[in-house]
């Protein structure tokens, strides 16, 4: 078996004759290490290994134990190995606190999956992420985050800690040719949009503000083409493929050439499942993300507000 090797849920759970949800199981409780690729989970041929030299152990050292035989295990029966800690989202600041996370906690091995808030949420309700970033706008009460967080983790008792909050709105070309300034100005005849992929807290802010404005999507030329992240929208409009784009202001002074109009301040915040299994990391990442050596490197990249980084906003 090649070490470069990597497979899917779906074949993992047919070479141990398991089910998929046993799979996603064994990686939810760090049993399994796995990666994001996209949409699609990943296990690397050599992790498939070490869980199954692990399960023989753990069943009896003295015999071997069968290929998907059920196995009794406990962190203190993965002490070999580290558990992974899945972080979904885009932002730089999740691969600092990944970095804290790595060097201040034992036990476990950060992973980072690049993937929009509201897949986000719906991989943490499949069991599939640990630690998922959200900025999701709900238009009709004005509140980031929660609502989505209550609907989609119903049943599930979870905690919401804020990371940061910062400037969203759009951007335009230099000189802002066709003077947007607002949201209602998305409505003007003729405007080419860079959009962003179903799903992302951008894309999700720029229908709430279509429907609380009544301005169609059709309307928008380039609406249905989707980009996976805020730097290749704002690349789009420098370029001068797009007329406008919907994005944070960070990628905007990172890709230069582009002006960025800021329109609202948006909460990106963390939620974790609030498990008897997950407090010997949970406790130590609030202290990481309430102490002064994280918030020195947040502090050196510019728009971020830290006012309320490390806030428990809610805990069920």
């Amino acid at each position: 078996m090649s070490s470069d090797m990597s497979y899917t849920t779906e074949e993992i759970a047919k070479l141990l004759k398991i089910s998929k949800l046993t799979v996603y199981d064994l990686i939810k409780k760090g049993e399994l290490a796995s990666y994001r690729v996209g949409k699609q989970m990943r296990i690397d041929a050599t992790d498939l290994e070490a869980y199954k030299q692990r399960a023989r152990t753990a069943m009896n050292p003295e015999r071997p134990a069968a290929v998907g035989e059920p196995v009794r295990s406990s962190l203190s029966a993965l002490a070999a190995g580290s558990r992974p800690i899945v972080i979904t989202g885009h932002d730089i600041g999740l691969d600092i606190l990944a970095k804290h996370m790595e060097k201040q906690i034992p036990g476990i091995r950060p992973l980072r999956s690049f993937v929009g808030s509201l897949d986000s949420l719906i991989s943490m309700y499949r069991g599939e992420a640990d630690i998922v970033s959200t900025h999701l706008l709900d238009g009709t009460t004005g509140e980031y985050n929660l609502p989505y967080i209550r609907t989609l983790l119903v049943g599930s008792p979870y905690l919401v800690v804020n990371l940061l909050s910062r400037n969203a709105g759009l951007y335009v070309q230099s000189g802002n040719p066709f003077g947007l300034t607002q949201w209602s100005d998305l409505s003007r005849p003729g405007l080419r949009l860079a959009n962003r992929e179903k799903g992302s807290g951008a894309r999700v802010l720029l229908d709430e503000q279509l429907r609380l404005h009544g301005i169609k999507s059709d309307q928008l030329a380039g609406y249905d083409v989707e980009h996976n992240n805020h730097l290749a929208v704002a690349s789009k409009v420098a370029s001068g493929e797009a007329d406008v784009g919907v994005g944070i202001e960070k990628a905007a002074a990172l890709v230069g050439q582009v002006e960025f109009i800021p329109l609202i301040r948006e909460r990106y915040d963390l939620v974790m499942l609030n498990k008897a299994d997950n407090e010997y990391w949970i406790r130590p990442l609030l202290h990481i993300l309430k102490s002064d050596a994280f918030k020195r490197e947040l502090q050196a990249i510019s728009g971020y507000d830290l006012s309320r980084t490390g806030e428990i906003l809610l805990e069920t």
